[in-house]
């Protein structure tokens, strides 16, 4: 098979050419994905319905997918870790407000400099930040069909205190296409996680985290911030099946996982995927990843899994939780 030429977006807007033995890819495969897939509110509560885990590890369960993540996987994880090289998933705060980042960070530094005091939201397309499994309900119940309880969030991000970690694995769209990133419109659909999955020599299984890049931070680094709440790519909610199928105890992505339209596909969902994945499966996903410099390591070394590690802080009841996931090769 012959070589050819791919292009990395790597942090700061460079980019980074490597030859590959890959596939070549069509003028239609470098385009925009398909649309997003439209469906109905009785199609997307069929579709949510077929795919819970409610009940899976016993009525009182609060860790949902992270039950995936046993002492086994995590020595398979370790195992992955050659050269010791860590590096960080997350995007920096900023103190500049843009259209992606409405409420920026506020620092407060005392007089001495020795001391300062941070305000930021965390929830929304700008921080990176982990969901918790009671941010997302579905028919006014969090996941495992619990009551949505209006005083408390439960079950909140203080049940993941012992951290995460597991087989992290990247799947770069932008690189399987051939781009440096997805327009907005893209939709990421089974067929191109799989085409990835050949091409990377690999196969998400069972405890895994995904990762997906669409290449949102270079694009943004080339033409600017846009309103990413309101049209990012990402995955289709028709991937939520093969999520559950592969037991994926993980996914986030450089803006959310999924994508974003406006106006919604999905007849009384904004975020149809996030949805499934945290309501029904009970998977505490993780938003606005920065996985740029993940993708230039994992192109240069041609190997696209690795040790991830997750430390959500230990917030009583908390919807989510600020995170610097680490990727260690």
């Amino acid at each position: 098979m012959k070589s050819r030429l791919l292009v990395v977006a790597a942090a700061g807007g460079s980019v980074l050419a490597l030859s590959f033995g890959l596939f070549r890819p069509t003028a239609k495969a470098q385009q925009s994905s398909s649309a997003p897939t439209k469906m109905s509110a009785a199609d997307f509560e069929r579709l949510f319905k077929q795919n819970t885990n409610w009940g899976r590890w016993g009525n009182d369960d609060v860790l949902g997918t992270i039950n995936l993540i046993t002492e086994q996987k995590r020595k398979q994880a370790a195992a992955l870790v050659k050269s010791g090289v860590s590096i960080s998933v997350a995007h920096d705060l900023s103190t500049e407000q843009a259209a992606d980042n409405p409420r920026p960070l506020k620092r407060e530094v005392a007089p001495n400099f020795r001391t300062d005091t941070y305000f930021f939201q965390y929830h929304g397309t700008f921080v990176t930040h982990q969901d918790a499994l009671c941010h997302y309900t579905f028919d006014n119940h969090v996941y495992n069909e619990r009551p949505l309880n209006t005083k408390d969030c439960f079950p909140g991000i203080d049940n993941l205190k012992n951290g995460i970690v597991t087989r992290g694995i990247l799947i770069d769209i932008p690189l399987l296409k051939g781009v440096p990133y997805l327009e907005p419109d893209a939709a990421i659909f089974q067929k191109d996680i799989e085409a990835w999955e050949k091409i990377a020599s690999l196969k998400v299984g069972p405890g895994d985290a995904v990762i997906l890049r669409t290449g949102r931070w270079a694009r943004r680094e080339k033409k600017g911030p846009w309103n990413a709440i309101a049209n990012a790519a990402g995955f289709d909610v028709t991937v939520a099946p093969w999520f559950k199928a592969r037991d994926v105890a993980l996914a986030g992505g450089d803006v959310t996982v999924e994508i974003h339209t406006d106006p919604p596909v999905v007849e009384g969902q904004t975020t149809p995927l996030h949805t499934i994945l945290i309501a029904g499966l009970g998977m505490p996903i993780i938003d606005d990843l920065d996985p740029e410099a993940l993708a230039e390591m994992c192109a240069r070394l041609r190997r696209w899994e690795f040790m991830l590690v997750v430390a959500p802080l230990r917030v009583p009841n908390g919807t989510g939780s600020p995170v610097n996931p680490i990727a260690i090769f």
